[in-house]
C-alpha cells in the first residue's frame, strides 16, 4: 500500500513539474532557446538559495500569465551549469536577466512578485511608444497601474522626439502611448501638445501642465505616478527612491491604523503633493526599517521623513501624538529648513588599523570627499556573506597601494552602512563606489567581479591618477598552502589540547583517588 502511495505521489509531482510554464535550460539548450524567442526572462538560481525558493511560486505564476503574450520565462540551475552562469556574470542568486537574443542582455530591475514581473515584461514586449487610436486607447489605459499618453500632432517633430526620448529612458517603469487624434485630446480636455497620466488609484488621472520638455515630463511621470498616500513595501520602495523627492513614512502595525492615519493626514499630503511623498508602512512586517530612519524600532505608531537624494533622516518625536496638526507643523518646518537631520554614527576610530580606512558617519566627509585622493568605498553589512567573502581580498587590495607608496593618491575604505548614516542610497551589500579626486559629486558604482585584479583595473580606469599596482593570483599549490598550514596548525593545536585534557583528566583521577583514600581512612579512624 505504501509503495502504491509513493508511486501516486511521484506521478503527481511529475505532473506538476511537467505542467510548469517555466522552461528549464542547460548549456546545451540555452542558446537555441534565446535565439528562438523574441523576449526571454531567465532566472539564474541555486536550489539551496532561500530567496530563490521564495521567488519560485511568483515566477511560476508570472510565467503562466505571460504565456498568453508569448513572453517566455526560463531558469538555469547554476549548481549544475556553472560555466553558463559565469559567462553571464552571475555572482549572486537569484539573478534575473532579460534576453532579446543571446547578445542583447539586460539586467531585470523590477520587483520579485508575479504582478511586478508581468508588468515589467509586458513593458519590455511593447515598443517604447505605442501609437494609439480611438479603438485601442481605452484598453491601453488599463494595461498597467500607471500609463502615460501623449497627445500631439503627427508633424510636431519636437514633441514627438522629446516624448520618445523620455519613453526610451523610462520604458522599464511605465507604459507610454501617443495619439495624433485631436478629437481624442479634446475628449480628455487637453490640447496639442499635452500629456495625461492615467492611474488606477487616487483621482484616476493627472494632466501635465508645464512646458513640454524632457526633464519636466520625467519629473511629472515620477511624481504623478505615486499615490497621494501610498504604501512602502518591496514592490514600491525603489519607485519612491526614484522620485528624487523626500519620503514621509507613517509606521503603523495594523491595516486599520494605516487607513486611519491616511485619512487623518490626507490634507497634509495634498498640501505638499509633488514636494513630499507620503506613504504608510507595515510596522509589523517592516518595523526594522524604522531603525534605518533613526527611530526606535519597537515604538509605534511613528513618523519620519527621509531626504531620498542626500539620504538624511528626520525622525518625529515618538513620544508625541500623530495628528494632522502636529505632523502638519513638523512637515511645514521641514520644508522651511527648520528641522535638523538626525545622524547615526559609530565613534571615529582612535587609530586606523590596517590598510583599509574605516569610515563612520562623523568622518565620512573627511575621508570620502578628500579632493586630493581617489577613494574606493565599500558599503557593507556585518551579516552579509558576500561582504565577508570580499573582506580578505579587500585587505590585500588596500595593502597593495600602501606598499606601492600610492596611498597618498588612492584610499581604499569601507563603512558599515547599517550603523552609520551615509549620503548614498545603498540598495544592496556590498556596494562599491569610486569617488574620483576632483569630482566627488558623481561616484562610479562598481559592477564587475569582486576579484583583486578587476578592482585594480577599475581604480586605474576611473580614478584621476590612473594609479596602478600589480598583483598575481597565487597558483593553486600556493593558494592551498595556507589552507594546508592552517589545517596542520589546527591539528597540532587539537593534539596539544587533547594531551593537556588527558593530563588534566589523569591528575583529576589521581586527586579523586587520593581524596577517596583519605575519606576512607577517616571513616575507618572514626569507627575505631
Amino acid at each position: 500500500m505504501r509503495n502504491f502511495k509513493a508511486i501516486a505521489l511521484s506521478a503527481a509531482f511529475a505532473a506538476v513539474a511537467s505542467a510548469s510554464d517555466v522552461e528549464v535550460l542547460t548549456k546545451d539548450t540555452f542558446p537555441d532557446f534565446v535565439k528562438g524567442n523574441d523576449l526571454v526572462l531567465a532566472e539564474f538560481y541555486a536550489p539551496w538559495c532561500g530567496h530563490c525558493k521564495a521567488l519560485a511560486p511568483e515566477y511560476e505564476e508570472a510565467a503562466t500569465t505571460l504565456k498568453e503574450k508569448n513572453i517566455k520565462l526560463a531558469k538555469v540551475d547554476c549548481t549544475e551549469e556553472a560555466d553558463l552562469c559565469q559567462s553571464y556574470g552571475v555572482e549572486g542568486y537569484p539573478t534575473l536577466k532579460v534576453f532579446r537574443g543571446p547578445d542583447n542582455v539586460n539586467a531585470y530591475s523590477g520587483a520579485r512578485k508575479a504582478p511586478a514581473i508581468v508588468s515589467y515584461m509586458t513593458k519590455q514586449s511593447l515598443p517604447a511608444v505605442s501609437l494609439l487610436t480611438k479603438d485601442t486607447i481605452e484598453d491601453f489605459k488599463i494595461q498597467d497601474k500607471v500609463v502615460l499618453v501623449g497627445y500631439f500632432a503627427a508633424d510636431d517633430k519636437t514633441s514627438n522626439t522629446t516624448y520618445t526620448e523620455v519613453a526610451e529612458k523610462l520604458r522599464d517603469s511605465y507604459l507610454f502611448g501617443a495619439s495624433n487624434d485631436a478629437e481624442l485630446a479634446k475628449a480628455e480636455g487637453v490640447e496639442f501638445p499635452s500629456l495625461v497620466l492615467y492611474k488606477s488609484f487616487d483621482e484616476g488621472k493627472s494632466i501635465f501642465t508645464e512646458t513640454f520638455s524632457g526633464e519636466a515630463i520625467e519629473k511629472f511621470a515620477k511624481t504623478a505616478s505615486i499615490p497621494l498616500i501610498g504604501e512602502v513595501g518591496p514592490d514600491t520602495y525603489a519607485g519612491y527612491m526614484a522620485t528624487g523627492i523626500p519620503l514621509a513614512y507613517i509606521f503603523a502595525e495594523t491595516a486599520e491604523e494605516r487607513d486611519s492615519f491616511s485619512a487623518e493626514l490626507k490634507d497634509v499630503a495634498e498640501k505638499h503633493r509633488g514636494a513630499i511623498s507620503f506613504a504608510t508602512i507595515d510596522a509589523k512586517a517592516f518595523g526594522a526599517h524604522a531603525g534605518n530612519l533613526n527611530l526606535k524600532a519597537d515604538v509605534f505608531p511613528a513618523f519620519a521623513i527621509q531626504d531620498t537624494v542626500n539620504n538624511k533622516k528626520f525622525p518625529y518625536d515618538q513620544e508625541a501624538k500623530i495628528t494632522a496638526e502636529t505632523i502638519g507643523k513638523f512637515v511645514d518646518d521641514f520644508v522651511a529648513g527648520k528641522v535638523e537631520p538626525s545622524v547615526k554614527s559609530e565613534p571615529i576610530p582612535e587609530t586606523q588599523e590596517g590598510p583599509v580606512q574605516i569610515i563612520v558617519a562623523k568622518n565620512y566627509d573627511d575621508i570620502v570627499l578628500d579632493n586630493t585622493k581617489d577613494v574606493l568605498v565599500e558599503f557593507y553589512a556585518p551579516w552579509c556573506g558576500h561582504c565577508k567573502a570580499l573582506a580578505p581580498k579587500y585587505d590585500i587590495l588596500a595593502g597593495l597601494y600602501v606598499d606601492a607608496g600610492l596611498d597618498s593618491k588612492v584610499t581604499i575604505a569601507k563603512v558599515d552602512a547599517t550603523l552609520n548614516d551615509v549620503p548614498d542610497e545603498i540598495q544592496g551589500f556590498p556596494t562599491i563606489k569610486l569617488f574620483k579626486a576632483g569630482d566627488k559629486t558623481n561616484p562610479i558604482t562598481y559592477s564587475g567581479s569582486r576579484s583583486i585584479e578587476d578592482l585594480i583595473k577599475f581604480v586605474k580606469e576611473n580614478g584621476k591618477y590612473a594609479a596602478e599596482v600589480s598583483y598575481e593570483e597565487p597558483s593553486e599549490d600556493e593558494a592551498q598552502k595556507p589552507i594546508v598550514e592552517s589545517m596542520a596548525e589546527q591539528a597540532q593545536a587539537a593534539t596539544e589540547a587533547a594531551k593537556d585534557a588527558a593530563e588534566e583528566a589523569t591528575e583529576s583521577v589521581k586527586s579523586a583517588a587520593s581524596e577517596a583514600t583519605e575519606a576512607a581512612d577517616a571513616e575507618i579512624h572514626d569507627e575505631l
